[in-house]
């Protein structure tokens, strides 16, 4: 919901059943971390471990000073609460480049700013990005890494799925009824009030939203014919509304019904106490974004102990808080370190969760794109 272009990069499901986004200009300049043998090691470290433990790694984070980060909007997933949590622990200073920049956008930079000390040292990205730049990641295992479930990262760690959701019908329950069920939004008193969060044919978010409604009507993830048609109909009867959706947008009344990720929905809740979330038991897709070091990031110190946050309790209850699914959700309920309270305030999700591959992500790509735009327009 939050305006984040990155989402443009489809996001392929690769969740668990029980669960389951610089300038061009800068001129050259050496990294902070120099040429110094701390910083090769640092760069080819692949735990903590390598550096001598925990304590190392953050006097060798402390050292650099900086971490540079990119595509991180602070109200996405609460970005914001994380990047100043982690600079007051450790006073390390977080540059946050182009917070509305695509998943590619991360991608690009990374290749354009190669060897200055204004590259992104991490990224958060789409799977089909994630997937198609393995080779620009650095390996690197946190110490809470073999708690993550195994078909969510890669096995050497040169990638591990962060947060994530369920794909959702947020709506202003003071304008429009309660909807159960997807086809209920073909009913007259959603007249010019649904909107999907993007171009399908470009936004994972948006893409997501089609897979979902095809699902609810009896297409799969991977044959979303009928979800095509389901919004052709939506357009034919005058309800479907061509608006991207903002917070502006939804706390206006302008787009009072939105398909969007049920943590990026329920995060309007705050602004807007009449909006609700549904996710439709017949249709439970879910979705996360992967994270990554560069593997030539000019603080690789700094950038691990980044990771090494991100993944402890205290990060994973960070992105809780801000309405998304964190990957260790399980395993920390279990350990009885989940933060219950904001668990608890999770939108209500019941039914099997459908898991997407990437050839079904492929499958219903190709399809939207040769159907989409003679469908809907």
């Amino acid at each position: 919901m939050p305006a984040r272009p990155r989402h443009t990069a489809l996001v392929a499901v690769v969740a668990a059943a029980s669960f389951l986004a610089v300038s061009a200009c800068a001129p050259p300049a050496k990294t902070s971390s120099g040429g110094s043998s701390a910083a090769a090691k640092a760069g080819t470290a692949t735990s903590a471990a390598d550096l001598g433990g925990m304590d190392a790694l953050v006097a060798a984070a402390k050292k650099e000073g900086t971490l540079n980060v990119i595509a991180l909007p602070p109200d996405w997933a609460n970005y914001g609460a994380i990047i100043k949590a982690f600079g007051d622990k450790y006073g390390i200073k977080v540059n946050s480049a182009q917070p509305d920049a695509s998943s590619a956008d991360e991608i690009t930079a990374a290749t354009r700013l190669k060897g200055q000390s204004s590259a992104p040292d991490v990224f958060d990205v789409g799977a089909s990005v994630a997937l198609a730049h393995t080779d620009m990641f650095a390996p690197y295992k946190v110490a809470k890494f073999d708690s993550v479930p195994a078909n969510l990262k890669e096995a050497g760690g040169a990638w591990v799925n962060d947060y994530g959701g369920y794909m959702s019908i947020g709506y202003d329950s003071s304008k429009v009824p309660a909807p159960t069920s997807v086809t209920d939004l073909l009913k007259p008193a959603y007249k010019g009030k649904v909107a999907l969060n993007g171009d399908p044919t470009k936004a994972g978010a948006a893409f997501a939203g089609v897979q979902m409604v095809s699902m609810a009507n009896g297409g799969t993830a991977a044959d979303i014919t009928k979800g095509v048609e389901f919004f052709k109909k939506l357009k034919a009867a005058g309800n479907f509304l061509p608006v991207d959706p903002t917070p502006a947008t939804i706390a206006s009344g302008q787009t009072p019904v939105v398909f969007d990720w049920d943590y990026l929905n329920a995060a309007q809740t705050a602004k807007v106490k009449s909006w609700k979330v549904f996710v439709p038991q017949n249709a439970v897709l879910g979705g996360y974004y992967f994270q990554a070091i560069n593997k030539d990031a000019p603080h690789p110190a700094a950038a691990r102990l980044w990771e090494e946050f991100l993944y402890s309790d205290a990060g994973q209850n960070l992105w809780l808080n801000g309405g998304a699914r964190p990957v260790r959700f399980d395993d920390m309920k279990k350990a009885g370190t989940l933060d219950q309270a904001a668990a608890a305030k999770l939108p209500a999700v019941s039914g099997t969760p459908t898991i997407p591959s990437q050839d079904d992500t492929t499958k219903a790509k190709a399809y939207l794109a040769a159907n989409w735009a003679n469908a809907v327009g």
